[in-house]
């Protein structure tokens, strides 16, 4: 648990990285990816000969509200490399958490840290992993996809009115989208 931080669920893409982690503290998420700014990126940069930034633009971040959207957001990450026509199955793409989430596969990753709600898919791992792989027999809504990613995007939570008015109220400030563009001028 680097920097107070679990990680769920991970891909590792070409040009940007999914994560789904629950940090400790406040700071956590920060930290962790400040980490890996620092470390994973020279290291490639020097093991592959390339130098300069390895992702798109800075981390985007979200709140998700757990109960509804966990596992949703698990099968969005573990799902990206098919979704980019890199691979045909989650299970054949190498730098995911997939392997050890679906199937165990004798992969030992010690990066990860089972959410409650996974441990909750099953009494065992082995039904566990079962339970997970279910999560990619049904297709993808559009639509869940869409909030998913708006919901990273726009740094907004991602869960309904409820939650949001729940963070909002913590937060004392408004935390929905906001129409694009320059506001409406006032007579």
């Amino acid at each position: 648990m680097k920097y107070q931080c679990h990680v769920h669920a991970y891909v590792l893409m070409t040009n940007h990285i999914h994560i789904l982690a629950t940090p400790e503290g406040t700071d956590g998420i920060t930290r962790m990816m400040q980490y890996i700014g620092r470390y994973y990126v020279p290291y490639i940069n020097h093991k592959y000969g390339r130098s300069g930034s390895l992702w798109e633009g800075s981390y985007k971040a979200s709140l998700i509200q757990e109960e509804t959207y966990l596992l949703r957001c698990m099968r969005y990450i573990e799902m990206n490399p098919v979704r980019a026509g890199m691979v045909k199955s989650p299970l054949d793409y190498r730098w995911s958490s997939h392997h050890r989430n679906g199937y165990g596969l004798g992969v030992r990753d010690d990066s990860l840290n089972p959410h409650l709600i996974y441990q909750e898919l099953g009494d065992d791992k082995d039904a566990r992993q079962v339970a997970h792989l279910a999560l990619f027999e049904a297709d993808e809504s559009g639509e869940g996809l869409g909030q998913i990613k708006a919901s990273w995007q726009m740094g907004v939570p991602l869960g309904d009115g409820r939650f949001k008015a729940e963070i909002e109220s913590l937060l004392g400030q408004k935390v929905r989208y906001n129409r694009r563009g320059r506001p409406n001028q006032q007579p």
